[in-house]
């Protein structure tokens, strides 16, 4: 079975992963300095090759990440875009459809705030999505309540599709969060990255200048990226996080309608 990284903080990930890879440098050196051969060409061409492998995954891994990334911002302003529209236009449904609508949707989008303010356990998570749930029941309600009085498309009509695509822009949103980078990639750029620079450390141990400097960092600048991705691929719970400023200014202006 296949550790998850996810499960452990990026201050606990990274000077781990740096002990290791510097270990692997080091390792190398001490193979280096047990081989026969002294500046052979072919370490230096493998030493190439690997370095450009590693280049190659980070490169790969972070389009990966970053593709994540964007789908989970659009996904953001979507949904801030939709659930303002569905307010809108609740705004032209007869009373008292309208002001329970508005209050229905205040919460909605309180609660999409509060899952993003902190990072809230699995157990939290699941409540307010069943909660999210739960508001779209009774907003499907109000809809069928005026539906049955008036069915036309002005403003029935209009407020139906627009909560359809509110409800439809959560499980969008849902679906990119739960959008992971797998997790078998994550761990072939670890070991990519520490054979790659455990050569580095052997080959650079049989150059007659040997200097452990270059190779550390490299080493770091390595073990940096790597947390990067790591990072970026961590809705909510890294140091890069999605603006949620869409859904703010969506909150803010729900504020200032009258129920």
């Amino acid at each position: 079975m296949i550790a998850d990284l996810n499960d452990y903080s990026l201050w606990v990930i990274f000077p781990i992963c740096v002990t290791v890879i510097l270990g692997a440098s080091e390792v190398g050196r001490w193979l280096g300095g047990r081989a026969a051969l002294r500046g052979a060409d072919s370490v230096s061409t493998l030493e190439g090759a690997m370095l450009g492998l590693l280049a190659l995954m980070i490169g790969f891994t972070f389009a990966m990440v970053l593709s994540r990334f964007e789908a989970r911002r659009d996904a953001v302003l979507a949904e801030a875009n939709a659930i303002g529209t569905t307010a809108l236009r609740a705004r032209l449904l007869p009373a008292p459809h309208n002001g329970e609508v508005v209050k229905l949707l205040r919460e909605y989008v309180q609660l999409r705030l509060d899952i993003t303010r902190r990072l809230p356990t699995a157990q939290e998570f699941g409540a307010m999505i069943s909660r999210s749930n739960a508001i779209q029941e009774s907003l499907w309600q109000q809809a069928k309540a005026v539906a049955a009085k008036d069915n036309s498309m002005v403003p029935t009509g209009v407020f139906i599709q627009s909560l359809n695509k509110m409800i439809d822009d959560q499980e969008t949103r849902l679906a990119a969060l739960h959008n992971r980078l797998p997790m078998i990639v994550l761990i072939a750029l670890y070991g990519v990255a520490t054979i790659a620079i455990g050569f580095t450390g052997y080959a650079s141990r049989l150059q007659a200048r040997h200097s452990r400097l270059a190779v550390y960092i490299t080493g770091v600048l390595v073990a940096s990226m790597v947390l990067l991705i790591q990072d970026i691929d961590r809705p909510g719970a890294g140091f890069i996080k999605v603006s949620q400023q869409p859904m703010i200014n969506a909150a803010a202006s729900l504020a200032t309608y009258s129920d």
